[in-house]
């Protein structure tokens, strides 16, 4: 579980190092307005999006597991932030932050990164899709310049739509204009040039416009009229933290879906990395140092972070191959801080929205998710769209809940579904008693065949199995069971139960290793005999043939 850092510094050439350094320059450059205008999605200032970067970013890439991970603030994030600090304040995400950092480093410890694989990616769809959503209904306000009555602070997304519709009459025509003019640079530019980032031109030009043409400051909000601006280091946020174990209890949900979510994107990332750079990430290093970085944000003023696809892609596009890349963006990003942080007030609020806007697009992957739609089964579609719609009208520990109970039900149904108990027919012609290619079964013994996993969703399936009055000997086929649970197991032991109070021998042909060390270790194996486990079906019919002629009425 060591840091890539750490076993690649022997490696490293001087050329290499040089890339790693433009690389996390340009990705810094990238950050920047990112940073921000996560930050005001997110209901925090904009100076703990820059402060997220920073921290988290260093501290994830010196103790990371991905050669070219970029970690900082996230789309993915804003709407649980803005929830915890509207209801619990920063004290709430602080202490919930940290309690999630506490998560991600044990999952890592305990070497959890692989079990990431098994959230379905209906639900990482359906709430990516509704995060979305709901990051584009929040920035509706600030792109048409509407102002809230006082008293008004929506927290919801369908809050936000009354709202929204409530403030109409406060529409802003300069406010939309800038917000357009930064939009279609986003949109267009990257197709004309794309060595200098979008939304850093958009900043520079929106900026402009509000400051240049006559007229146009009236009805647009820059951050410096709505945000205190800080320059220099943050203080240290533990100073005057209120703990209690009713806020830890309150935030504790939170702080879970925090630690999945950082854990799910950061590992996603890592993937995507990986495919780019042609390198292999260590899953539990990286929880652990996701872990450690949320830590450290939150620490200094910052709020969770993860690792950050668009951002960690821009790395290995632009050469950076080694953790110095994500160490050297926080690095800058720090300079930004400490000497030219006053100038992100001038940043028009519609620009902000314009970048959400573009964010909010290009996480929801809204031709996967219409795919999806088209082509998925109809229980993955369910699955899928309660997510989205729990996301979009309450908030993503609901949708996240209920998606993965949903979907563990649904997946128990169709593994249940796929057990079958059926019973052997015998010849009935004289034909078919004749053909060669069929077994040759005592009349007095019944065979069924099991398929499928014996759990307890399926352990009813047993009560399917009959006895006749004229039954002597009951074989159990059971090569096509691959496991078995202490529920069917209970099923099996009734069934055994019954054979012995009606006078039946039970027989079990080709117990596979999971189900046969499940019944040795519960004393099954013994109760109805070693010498009634058989390898093949032949032996099986042959042990049978033995009790039938050893029964009382045969004598």
């Amino acid at each position: 579980m060591q840091p890539k850092l750490f076993t690649m510094l022997g490696s490293l050439s001087g050329k290499q190092v040089t890339n790693d350094i433009v690389a996390g320059i340009i990705v810094a450059i990238i950050a920047l307005p990112l940073s921000i205008a996560l930050a005001l999605a997110s209901g925090v200032e904009p100076a703990c999006g820059v402060y997220t970067a920073i921290f988290a970013g260093f501290v994830a890439s010196l103790l990371g597991g991905s050669t070219v991970q970029i970690s900082g603030p996230t789309a993915a994030f804003a709407t649980v932030v803005a929830g915890i600090v509207a209801t619990q304040g920063m004290d709430g995400l602080i202490i919930a932050t940290i309690l999630a950092g506490i998560f991600l480093i044990l999952m890592g410890v305990f070497k959890f990164g692989a079990l990431i694989k098994f959230i379905p990616s209906t639900i990482t769809t359906g709430f990516t899709s509704g995060i979305a959503v709901t990051i584009l209904v929040g920035q509706i306000k600030d792109f048409l310049g509407l102002q809230y009555a006082d008293g008004v602070r929506p927290i919801e997304t369908l809050e936000k739509i009354h709202a929204n519709l409530e403030a109409m009459g406060t529409f802003s025509p300069q406010a939309l204009l800038v917000g357009v003019v930064s939009l279609a640079i986003l949109i267009l530019y990257p197709r004309l040039e794309k060595k200098v980032p979008p939304s850093l031109i958009a900043v520079v030009v929106g900026a402009a416009m509000v400051k240049l043409i006559p007229g146009l400051d009236e009805g647009v909000f820059t951050i410096g009229e709505l945000y205190t601006i800080p320059a220099g280091l943050p203080s240290f946020a533990l100073t005057g933290l209120e703990l209690s174990y009713d806020k830890i209890a309150a935030v504790l949900p939170d702080a879970f879906t925090i630690a999945i979510l950082a854990a799910i994107e950061s590992l996603l990332s890592c993937v995507v990395a990986d495919s780019m750079v042609n390198s292999r990430h260590n899953p539990n290093a990286e929880l652990v140092a996701q872990g450690a970085g949320n830590i450290a944000s939150v620490l200094f003023g910052g709020i969770p972070a993860t690792g950050a696809i668009a951002r960690t892609a821009a790395n290995a596009k632009n050469g950076g191959r080694s953790p110095i890349a994500g160490m050297v963006h926080a690095l800058v990003l720090l300079l930004v801080l400490l000497f030219f942080m006053p100038y992100a007030g001038l940043i028009p609020m519609p620009t902000i929205a314009a970048i959400l806007f573009m964010v909010a697009y290009n996480m929801s992957e809204w031709r996967h998710f219409v795919g999806m739609l088209r082509s998925a089964p109809k229980s993955d579609i369910a699955v899928m769209l309660v997510t989205f719609l729990l996301t979009v009208i309450f908030d993503l520990v609901i949708a996240i809940e209920v998606g993965m109970v949903l979907a563990a039900m649904l997946f128990m149904k169709r593994m249940s579904d796929q057990t079958s108990v059926t019973g052997w027919t015998y010849a009935e012609t004289e034909e078919e008693r004749d053909r060669l290619d069929l077994a040759h079964v005592p009349q007095n013994v019944r065979v069924y065949e099991i398929s499928g996993p014996l759990f307890f969703g399926a352990a009813d399936k047993i009560l399917d199995i009959r006895l006749k009055d004229f039954t002597y000997c009951l074989v159990l086929r059971m090569r096509a069971v691959p496991a078995l649970d202490v529920t069917a197991l209970h099923s099996l032991e009734d069934l055994h139960h019954k054979c012995e109070s009606m006078g039946v021998s039970l027989v079990l042909s080709h117990v596979n290793e999971q189900p046969l060390s499940v019944m040795k270790k519960a004393g099954f194996y013994e109760a109805v005999g070693p010498e009634n486990f058989c390898d093949h079906i032949s032996t099986a019919l042959a042990r049978a043939q033995e009790i039938v002629n050893q029964h009382p009425t045969q004598e």
